[in-house]
């Protein structure tokens, strides 16, 4: 990759105050890209962010926006085209996570979980596809989850949403080929505490071959190669990064 083959390309990457999205925040607007940090409501951590990039000499700026909140979401993409002009490429990252047992989960539970991760993700492409459309080289990433394919205990909504995500991902890839559009899932591991890094969470389907959790930094490299013009012939895919916890089929 060169050091700026996202020069003059405009990202939105929601959650990303802080973990995974706000690594790949750092690493696009490396790359060159304009980013438009969201977050659900914190917008110190949002601001945070910004200043990272800002410092390096790159271009973001925070959207504060609940993805469950259509109107909020709309806000954020003209928000993002007012002061960028433009929008090429949408990650969608923002998730919730929780452990409850199925008889002891409420409807409430569930739809929270699912409307962050699919309900969220239908926002945010409705929102910004019609400007996506108009790049020469737009694209959209769903981030996904480990448990998404393997399955865990107590995380019935979070696997459900996560496979779902997977789903989504397959659709618009063949729907959205025709714009040249490319549309992919990054299923990142299992993440390390940030106080112990290399501790392997305690966990009944993780034993990661290379001996450690995932960092937010892993998958932040991969997300800059599917977006960049190296990523052009790369569409419909779900990519692991999760040190070979498991492999694919």
């Amino acid at each position: 990759m060169s050091d700026q083959e996202l020069k003059g390309r405009v990202a939105i990457i929601t959650g990303s105050g802080r973990s995974i999205g706000r690594s790949m925040a750092l690493e696009l607007a490396a790359g060159g890209a304009a980013v438009v940090v969201n977050v659900r409501s914190n917008r110190a951590e949002g601001e945070a962010v910004v200043k990272e990039i800002e410092a390096k000499g790159g271009r973001a700026m925070v959207a504060v926006a609940d993805v469950v909140d259509a109107p909020a979401v709309e806000a954020m993409a003209q928000g993002a085209l007012k002061k960028f002009g433009r929008i090429d490429y949408l990650i969608n990252n923002a998730a919730l996570r929780q452990e409850k047992a199925i008889d002891h989960m409420s409807f409430e539970d569930w739809r929270s979980i699912i409307g962050v991760t699919l309900d969220g993700a239908f926002h945010c492409v409705k929102a910004c596809l019609e400007s996506i459309k108009k790049s020469d080289a737009g694209s959209i990433i769903n981030i996904g989850g480990l448990t998404g394919a393997m399955g865990a205990p107590d995380r019935a909504h979070v696997v459900t949403a996560k496979a779902g995500i997977a789903g989504f991902t397959r659709a618009l890839a063949m729907e959205l080929a025709p714009h040249k559009i490319t549309v992919n899932t990054i299923v990142p591991s299992m993440q390390a505490k940030p106080d112990k890094p290399n501790d392997i969470p305690a966990h009944p389907i993780y034993r990661p071959l290379l001996g450690r959790a995932g960092w937010p930094t892993d998958a932040a490299p991969l997300a800059r190669l599917l977006l960049g013009p190296g990523g052009r012939y790369i569409t419909g895919q779900l990519i692991n990064v999760n040190g070979g916890t498991y492999f694919n089929v």
